[in-house]
């Protein structure tokens, strides 16, 4: 690749202005106030495809907020690959906790700060640059395409319907994603496997009405320490969960794969730090980075009920309410452990209380091996740029489309991130670093051109 820096170089500011134009727009998935703001990224991402080179792009309808597309295909006897990235985001409450206003970008200590800086409008419009950088310079190798959804942050729940309607339109050879992390800016990693993920919402209710807690407290059942209790049981000592036949399709890595993640430098003592934890806690033989790559785990994501707001009031609550999620591994089916959840929480409940459960979302884990053309080509790509092999590392997070791509497209994607952990996705001050920006979109080029070379030779 020619000219790689100094296209980069030239043009940096105004990528960093067009991000910021769509940064500005506030795309919250999940909150229905903001579902034209859904509609109107989804067009500014249709702009700058076509203003980076693509000969096509269109904002599609779905079952739920619009699907971007666009595409350039500059021979049909190349490979092609395809770009999926997301346009939606997360709430930004609690507000408060926000240093700069999350919808206003600014540059500060070298770091982007705002909402969707680096999840996943930074790190997708990376692709958007380094498509143009190839464009422009001609040097684009095979042929590309786009997908860029606005359902990622509530489950894609309607991407998996659209991808079986437009098969034909998403055939690709490979898919290339960049919403996931690495290690540190002088230690890359590509993410070879991801957690899959299940989510609820349960209820546990008692009396008609909120009661008096001195004339009824000790009589009547009480919601909330009821739902505490039941959630507390949900783990033994050594931190496993117990949920009958829970663990049955954990796939168990290798000594040899589990000795080479190892690798993988951990400072604990940071890490305690850097969260202002006194220690780290989870399943009991596992270290921190495996609890989070290659182990499930359960959380209780949101508890409610009875009087939260300033003062007392002495009420017994008559309900009680939980968000809860599991993130789960490679071989778990995400939906039997859907069902295992909600039998058994509502087989244990008391009789003194009614229990429901509401499933709410869910997608499966997926692992990239190491040997494909397209690790490979990842691989070879950040050799470059980075001056270092990059390492395989299992990600604690989940997208679960990915698994779902490889189902109805047969494809694999690679996830080749450049995030941080410091970069507070999904929470206050959201962060991105210039560094880790001008990187990607430096060495996503080569990706492109190693995977040229690679898949020619198969």
């Amino acid at each position: 690749m020619n000219g790689v820096k100094q296209y980069i170089d030239t043009n940096k500011e105004r990528f960093l202005d067009e991000l910021f134009d769509l940064i500005r727009i506030p795309s919250i998935s999940s909150e229905s106030a903001h579902k034209e703001d859904m509609v109107r990224c989804a067009n500014k991402w249709k702009e700058y495809l076509l203003a980076a080179g693509a000969d096509k792009a269109e904002v599609m309808p779905s079952n739920g907020n619009p699907v971007v597309y666009g595409e350039k295909i500059i021979d049909t006897n190349k490979p092609t690959v395809m770009v999926y990235g997301h346009y939606d985001v997360m709430p930004v409450a609690p507000i408060e906790l926000w240093n700069t206003n999350p919808f206003d970008p600014i540059v500060k200590d070298g770091h982007i700060w705002a909402r969707g800086a680096d999840d996943d409008k930074g790190q997708s419009f990376m692709h958007a640059k380094a498509f143009e950088l190839m464009v422009k310079t001609g040097q684009l190798p095979c042929n590309v395409k786009f997908m860029i959804e606005g359902e990622e942050e509530i489950g894609s729940t309607n991407l998996y319907a659209f991808c079986e309607q437009h098969k034909d339109l998403l055939q690709c050879d490979v898919i290339l994603v960049s919403d996931t992390g690495m290690i540190a800016q002088d230690i890359p990693s590509i993410t070879s496997g991801l957690r899959g993920l299940y989510y609820w919402e349960v209820d546990v209710k008692s009396a008609n009405r909120d009661l008096h807690s001195g004339i009824y407290g000790g009589a009547v059942a009480n919601p909330i320490n009821v739902l505490c209790k039941m959630i507390a049981d949900m783990h033994d000592e050594n931190g496993h969960i117990t949920i009958p036949g829970f663990y049955d399709d954990v796939l168990v890595i290798s000594d040899e794969e589990r000795a080479l993640m190892g690798q993988a430098p951990f400072d604990e003592a940071q890490y305690k730090a850097s969260l202002d934890i006194k220690e780290v806690h989870g399943e009991k033989g596992y270290t921190t980075n495996e609890r989070t790559g290659i182990r499930p785990c359960l959380d209780v994501c949101g508890i409610w009920g009875g009087y939260i707001n300033e003062g007392s009031k002495t009420v017994l609550p008559a309900e009680a309410h939980a968000k809860i999620s599991v993130r789960l591994v490679a071989n778990q089916d995400y939906e039997k452990i859907g069902r295992q959840f909600q039998q058994y929480f509502e087989s244990v409940a008391p009789s003194y209380v009614t229990v429901s459960v509401t499933p709410c979302h869910g997608g499966a884990a997926y692992v990239c091996p190491i040997n494909t053309p397209g690790y490979k080509a990842a691989e070879q790509a950040m050799t470059t740029t980075f001056g270092k092999r990059p390492l395989p590392t299992r990600s604690g997070g989940s997208i679960g489309i990915i698994a779902g791509f490889e189902r109805i497209l047969g494809v694999k994607s690679i996830l080749m991130g450049f995030g941080l952990g410091s970069d507070a996705i999904h929470a206050p001050n959201e962060n991105y670093p210039l560094f880790n920006f001008y990187k990607g979109i430096e060495t996503i080029p080569y990706f492109y051109e190693n995977f040229a070379q690679l898949y020619n030779k198969q």
